[in-house]
């Protein structure tokens, strides 16, 4: 959350020319609402069902960008899915970072809540071990724009072995 993923989505697009599938973006235009009113209407739970759903829609036998939520790491079914895929990239940073990130945007669902600063330490604490388990290649978006970001990923998985 606030990492840059979809920005980061679209240039890695633009470099590659490889098709972006964007979970967040699928899933929206399925309801025909926004993902914070999907929450609000629907149900955190329906929304990772949907989300799980447009992952399994996904095409698994083409190059791709696949760009999802922060939260897609909370079923082991979408890791799974993901790492078969292919390789797997964790934009993290620092809380500091996130927060002042995240404080411009007010369209996070799971931080409309009596203290969002608070909210967001706790999933940040339940989500970083699902990230590191998850992630083939980690990049700290700190300090970063999203061309270099989109370098950064481009240089790493080409150094990446094959198989990973």
């Amino acid at each position: 959350m606030g990492t840059g993923k979809s920005v980061v989505g679209k240039v890695l697009e633009d470099k590659t020319g490889l098709r972006r599938f964007d979970t967040d973006e699928i899933i929206s235009s399925k309801f025909n609402m926004p993902i914070e009113e999907i929450f609000s209407t629907q149900s955190e739970k329906r929304f990772r069902d949907v989300e799980t759903e447009a992952l399994r829609s996904l095409p698994g036998n083409e190059p791709a960008i696949i760009v999802t939520g922060g939260g897609i790491v909370l079923r082991a079914e979408n890791v799974d899915l993901l790492k078969q895929m292919g390789t797997v990239v964790w934009l993290d940073s620092d809380e500091a970072t996130l927060r002042t990130r995240i404080h411009r945007l007010s369209d996070r669902p799971l931080l409309r809540t009596a203290n969002p600063g608070a909210s967001l330490s706790e999933l940040l604490a339940a989500r970083e071990p699902l990230y590191r388990k998850a992630a083939d290649l980690r990049v700290d978006i700190s300090q970063r724009n999203p061309e270099e970001i989109a370098e950064m990923i481009l240089r790493n998985i080409r150094n990446l072995p094959v198989g990973e």
